[in-house]
């Protein structure tokens, strides 16, 4: 009878502990994931906001930009952090096609809200920020930085 107990006790933490791994990072426009499904992966992530002409100008780039490299996780985060309901109509508006990380990506990998907009970070397959820029991109460069981080890793 004990030994029953401390089985039933043993499965129901491991449905716990297993429930609470998905799903862990909201995404906007994009499947939800998790810390564990992004590992591996190089991400991109962009910081924008819907006041700023230059990150306005970039969009069509970063979208291009992800759609050449399907092997990315490549995803948006806007600097205001507005919620769904805010973020929908804008993601539509400037035809953003890119994922929009919710959960802040400080959260996810300590990144901080940088100083200014446009900024673009790149993160390894381990986990690290390997690179952060602060000016618009154009979907060319992204992709010779991408190719020059891939060689260097």
């Amino acid at each position: 009878m004990y030994a029953m107990k401390i089985k039933i006790i043993q499965l129901f933490c491991l449905f716990i502990l297993l429930s609470c791994q998905n799903n862990n990072i909201k995404v906007f426009d994009g499947s939800d994931t998790s810390l564990s499904k992004l590992n591996g992966n190089w991400i991109v992530i962009n910081y924008w906001a819907d006041w700023c002409a230059p990150c306005i100008k970039e969009i069509p780039e970063l979208n291009e930009f992800a759609k050449e490299n399907e092997d990315l996780f490549v995803y948006t985060f806007n600097f205001d952090h507005l919620e769904i309901e805010d973020l929908a109509p804008l993601a539509k508006k400037f035809k953003i096609s890119v994922p929009s990380l919710v959960t802040h990506p400080r959260e996810i990998w300590g990144i901080q809200t940088p100083p200014a907009v446009p900024a673009t970070f790149f993160i390894n397959p381990n986990g690290e920020l390997v690179l952060s820029l602060f000016r618009p991109q154009t979907k060319d460069k992204l992709n010779e930085i991408i190719i020059d981080l891939k060689k260097a890793f």
